[in-house]
């Protein structure tokens, strides 16, 4: 198998404040009116450096953006892959974020997975899940920060959590009975990788399972000599396990065991190894801070964002469905937010354009990658009637560092606290749904802003 080379999760900006959901000690993590697993995918793969390795995506969640279209598509443009990298849903279930990572572990490439995890008001799943990202990168190409030592998997057909397809919320059998199975499969197959590595024991332990009463009683399960680990943010569905992995990498040393154990429908279990290289490529952001902090949304707004309530629209009438060929004409500027830059005089155009602005030259453009770059706001307006499904909608021009400007949306916005001159980052959101066609594009956000 390839060595794991690197790693990137992504945590939400905004919470749930637990008194609002019945919770007495935390939050909940939840993603924006304007984030999907799709976006927050493109969000942690984008943390993670650029390498050679990513030949391949392969994209894991439960909650898709599209049911019959390929959302890692969208992905693969945001981050500029190669036009011949495989790119390839696995959706499903949690057990989907795990066979992405065996997919990347075997072939090499990026294993991202994501999910926004709704519950019923009051229920279970809204008080104990959270919603996040995480991607994995594996390889050969580059200094390996994990070695994979074994891998299990074990399968059992039981039921304990499910979801209509036609449903937004998911059911969830009576507790004991899928702690009672799912006990029996971990210990099993942490009991098989062990073995087929050699080993008796290990420093770190990842254990995930949708199963709450599982996670009450991890380090009861499986013994870690330093740690026993769950989900940083309750039940993230395909992000479940390697949210948590990414978590014990931001601290592990360099020579340290790490067994990840993702009890869903089953047990797959991977052992790695830490190299001396892992300290000098953790993920700029770890996971606890990212956990740390955010911004509170009230729950009816919350509520709507879901779709769960419905709220008094704007007054203004509804965008239209967006063309797909002006959508494929215009995707490398779309998703990948890449201008031009004009050979002759130095000029930057933002979108990209075939014939320079300033000296008038016809096809004498180079691309210029801008979504990895920042800016400062030049000027902006607050729109209260502008259709959203959170107004106000904050539009800036935004000059970005390097050179070019352009006009865009400002994401996670809190116009009371923006300013001429506010440094911005730039993420990939959807702008609006229309016609079940998602509108994705480049928004500004000020630096910083969406881990609190």
């Amino acid at each position: 198998m390839k060595a794991l080379v690197g790693y990137a999760s992504y945590l939400p900006g905004y919470r749930l404040a637990g008194a609002d959901i019945g919770v007495r000690r935390s939050d909940r993590v939840v993603a924006a009116f304007d984030e999907d697993s799709t976006t927050m995918a493109v969000a942690a793969a984008a943390a993670i450096p650029p390498s050679d390795s990513a030949n391949a995506l392969y994209f894991a969640t439960s909650t898709p953006a599209y049911a019959d279209k390929t959302n890692a598509t969208a992905i693969h443009a945001a981050l500029g892959l190669p036009f011949d990298a495989l790119a390839v849903d696995f959706c499903g279930s949690g057990r989907s974020g795990f066979a992405a990572i065996l997919a990347a572990a075997n072939s090499g490439g990026i294993a991202a997975s994501a999910d926004v995890r709704v519950g019923r008001p009051g229920s279970a799943d809204e008080k104990l899940g959270g919603d996040g990202a995480a991607a994995l990168l594996f390889g050969d190409d580059q200094p390996a920060i994990a070695e994979v030592l074994a891998v299990t998997s074990l399968t059992a057909e039981f039921l304990d959590r499910w979801r209509a397809t036609t449903s937004v919320t998911g059911e969830q059998w009576e507790e004991r009975f899928g702690a009672e199975r799912y006990a029996e499969l971990i210990r099993t197959a942490a009991e098989r990788v062990l073995d087929a590595a050699g080993l008796t024991g290990v420093d770190h332990v990842v254990l995930t399972c949708p199963n709450s009463g599982i996670v009450k009683r991890a380090a009861t399960l499986v013994k870690g000599d330093k740690s026993v680990v769950t989900s940083p943010i309750g039940f993230s569905g395909a992000c479940d396990a390697a949210l948590a992995l990414c978590g014990v990498l931001d601290t592990a040393e360099a020579g340290e065991t790490v067994l990840m154990l993702s009890a869903v429908d089953g047990c797959d279990a991977l052992l790695l190894r830490t190299t001396s290289a892992l300290p000098q490529a953790r993920q700029p952001r770890p996971v606890a801070a990212q956990r740390e902090g955010g911004v509170t949304v009230r729950y009816l707004t919350y509520l709507s964002w879901r779709g769960l309530v419905e709220l008094e629209p704007p007054r203004r009438p509804e965008p239209d469905r967006p063309s797909g060929p002006a959508s494929g004409r215009s995707a490398p500027w779309k998703f990948g937010l890449r201008g031009s830059h004009c050979a002759e005089c130095g000029f930057i155009h933002l979108p990209p354009a075939r014939v320079c602005k300033r000296c008038g030259a016809p096809d004498r453009m180079t691309a210029v990658p801008v979504a990895g770059l920042r800016g400062s706001v030049a000027t902006y307006t607050v729109d209260h009637l502008a259709h959203s499904p959170s107004p106000p909608v904050v539009s800036a021009v935004v000059d970005v560092a390097g050179g070019g400007r352009f006009t865009c949306e400002v994401a996670d916005a809190e116009p009371e606290l923006l300013e001429v001159g506010a440094p911005v980052e730039f993420t990939f959101r959807r702008l609006f749904t229309a016609g079940d066609v998602h509108n994705y594009f480049w928004k500004a956000r000020v630096d910083g802003r969406s881990h609190g």
